[in-house]
């Protein structure tokens, strides 16, 4: 007998699920019936003094939708285009800035405030030809130094101190540590030779 009373009673619906499940619905049908959750829905017609209202402001003077024609503002010229046959919206044009004005004109020599240029000076006469030969370094002997040369043609190289003359026709005015200044035996065309290894 015990085992056909506990049958029935592992079937039987447990009551804290019951009473889960009655709280559910309690709650779902008082959140459908309370006023805030429902929409209220607009009326398809506006009220009479919310009409008239709109219509007083559609029918002011100086509004989109007013019924007030000015014909005086029709009268008035439209504003004139700015160079419209140049025009082209299909393309991406700068205007070029306006030309520069024309130079001031110069008289000529038939006008009558013509002044002639004065002559042009005479040409200087051509300097002395530039001394032919190179400077490749320097020496040092007993504490008095030395530039060595070497010229065009390929041969023994030449020593000379400052004051010394090179080849008869040439003077060492100065020994630098990269260059040399050198003059002819006369004194004239003063030069600076560079040195090149």
């Amino acid at each position: 007998m015990t085992d056909s009373n506990a049958a029935p009673a592992a079937k039987r619906p447990r009551p804290a699920i019951l009473a889960l499940l009655g709280a559910a619905v309690v709650a779902l049908v008082v959140y459908a019936m309370w006023p805030a959750a429902r929409r209220t829905a607009a009326p398809s017609n506006a009220p009479r003094e919310q009409r008239k209202q709109a219509a007083a402001k559609t029918n002011a003077p100086g509004t989109p939708g007013s019924l007030e024609v000015r014909l005086d503002e029709l009268k008035q010229p439209p504003p004139a285009p700015d160079d419209e046959t140049s025009r082209n919206p299909f393309r991406f044009y700068v205007k070029p800035p306006p030309p520069p004005p024309p130079p001031p004109r110069v008289p000529q020599p038939g006008d009558k405030n013509y002044v002639a240029p004065p002559p042009q000076p005479p040409p200087p006469p051509p300097g002395p030809p530039p001394i032919p030969l190179k400077f490749i370094g320097t020496i040092e002997v007993k504490g008095k130094k030395y530039a060595i040369f070497q010229t065009e043609r390929p041969g023994l190289p030449i020593y000379a101190a400052e004051g010394e003359t090179v080849l008869g026709q040439y003077r060492v005015v100065k020994i630098g540590v990269e260059s040399v200044t050198m003059e002819y035996g006369d004194g004239r065309g003063k030069q600076i030779i560079p040195m090149r290894g």
